[in-house]
């Protein structure tokens, strides 16, 4: 089993990384992105003191502005992980932030100065056009054999194209596509390959041009959205199969395997129909997909449409392989599921965080069993928008929670949250199952230095090995 290079001292497993005595996280990154802010400056990355006894505890410590407008950071990745252990030429320290919209990588020097980041290298738009023919970079990971891959939507034109460019782990020039002339799935976002079991699995999220500016419900019926899951041969990169998760499997976003390397299934998080769908390799040697965790769409007056979905826009699972979480960005709601029994996940957890059925909103929810949640506030701070990305500490005790899903769709969806800005928060997790707002912990991006900004994901250095792949 794999171990994670450059996180600590190095773990051998899962478990090892999350009960090993290492080095709690004391910075943290993030992409802040103005693109539809009204503020014309370029997105930068942020860190972010999170040591409770540090005097700048909450605080933004450095910002690392971008050289262009309009990127639209978005999600991250590292250069290297845990399969890349063994190889002590391998080292993570460089952070990997696709952009978007403008369709640039940059390479983000993080060991040089971890508390200021530089940029290391910068890859342009067109490398990404003539030798791939993709745009639109959204995921990272880094390859067992050093190089690195990214997950694209679309083609330069905003058709959606589910390839994937490969760059060198060295020079992080572009190398190619990952995948075989023509055999790009309709659309991406999101991929976790699993060696074990010689695999990949790649989700949908929907064609660049139809998502870009904001979120029409014909695009849909139109078929500019996905709802399939597509399975790969790891090894060959052939296309295997297609999995129609129909219509309880609208916008499958984030995909995630359990974290035990012999495991041969996941979970993936449907935006649209707010369900999870368990996926797993049958006895027959394929692959298969069943709902397991349904989030009812609430019937609701004072909205764009007749039924609100959860919007399930972030899953994750949690080291031992014992909890997922996820976000309902539109419910405003975060879950903790106990998985111990893979096919029946149990609720143990919820908190509320914003949403868009708060109660002294414009939103009426009609034929509810409860109530509508109140509007949260921290330190005195009315949490814009709902939330979001997660990401949760090695030893599972603290989730990161952020607000900012897209600029596009935060303009569209949560105009106050533009106007204000996002924030970071953090949910203290029970062990035995339960998760609790941290009313200590806040960090307010709408108090920046030029203007309110949007905040997206958290990473932290040396240690975040949630997203990691065991060989």
């Amino acid at each position: 089993m794999a171990s994670c290079s450059g996180c600590g001292p190095g773990y051998r497993s899962p478990l090892e990384a999350m009960k090993v005595e290492g080095p709690r996280e004391k910075i943290v990154y993030l992409p802040c992105i103005y693109r539809n802010t009204g503020t014309l400056k370029p997105d930068y990355l942020a860190t972010v003191d999170v040591e409770p006894t540090s005097p700048t505890y909450c605080k933004v410590v450095h910002r690392l502005p971008m050289p262009n407008l309009g990127d639209e950071l978005h999600h991250s990745g590292w250069n290297a992980c845990s399969s890349c252990f063994g190889d002590a030429s391998k080292k993570r320290n460089r952070l990997i932030l696709p952009s978007l919209i403008s369709s640039r990588i940059y390479v983000v020097d993080v060991e040089t100065d971890p508390r200021a980041p530089r940029i290391h290298k910068m890859v342009e738009p067109v490398d990404l056009f003539w030798k791939c023919g993709l745009a639109n970079p959204h995921t990272t990971h880094c390859l067992g054999n050093g190089q690195i891959m990214i997950s694209c939507l679309g083609d330069p034109a905003g058709n959606g194209k589910g390839g994937f460019v490969l760059l060198d782990g060295q020079t992080f020039q572009v190398v190619g596509n990952w995948e075989h002339p023509g055999e790009a799935a309709p659309f991406g976002y999101d991929f976790w390959y699993q060696p074990r079991h010689n695999v990949m699995i790649s989700t949908e999220w929907g064609a660049p041009k139809a998502l870009a500016h904001g979120f029409d419900p014909a695009d849909v019926a139109a078929g500019h959205y996905g709802r399939c899951l597509h399975v790969w041969d790891w090894s060959t990169h052939r296309k295997l199969q297609t999995i129609d998760l129909g219509e309880d499997g609208g916008i499958p976003l984030e995909v995630r395997f359990l974290h035990q390397p012999s495991a041969a299934q996941g979970y993936v998080g449907c935006a649209l129909s707010g369900s999870v769908f368990r996926f797993y390799r049958t006895a027959e040697g394929d692959w298969a997909a069943e709902p397991v965790i349904t989030v009812p769409s609430k019937k609701v007056e004072g909205w764009i449409l007749p039924e609100m979905p959860g919007l399930i826009t972030d899953i994750l699972i949690s080291l031992d392989d014992r909890f997922l979480y996820f976000s309902n960005w539109l419910h405003g709601d975060v879950r903790q599921y106990d998985i111990t029994d893979r096919t029946k996940p149990r609720l143990v957890g919820q908190v509320f965080l914003g949403g868009s059925i708060v109660s002294d909103g414009p939103v009426k929810v009609l034929e509810q069993p409860e109530k509508q949640p109140r509007p949260r506030f921290i330190q005195g701070r009315r949490v814009p928008g709902g939330p979001q990305m997660l990401q949760l500490s090695l030893d599972g005790l603290r989730l990161y929670v952020t607000t900012s899903l897209y600029s596009g769709w935060d303009q569209q969806f949560y105009p106050d949250m533009i106007k204000e800005g996002s924030v970071m928060m953090q949910i203290d997790v029970d062990p035995a199952g339960g998760l609790s707002v941290n009313e200590n912990f806040l960090v307010d991006f709408g108090q920046e230095p030029d203007g309110p900004v949007l905040a997206h994901e958290v990473r932290y250095p040396g240690g975040d090995c949630t997203s990691d792949i065991w060989l």
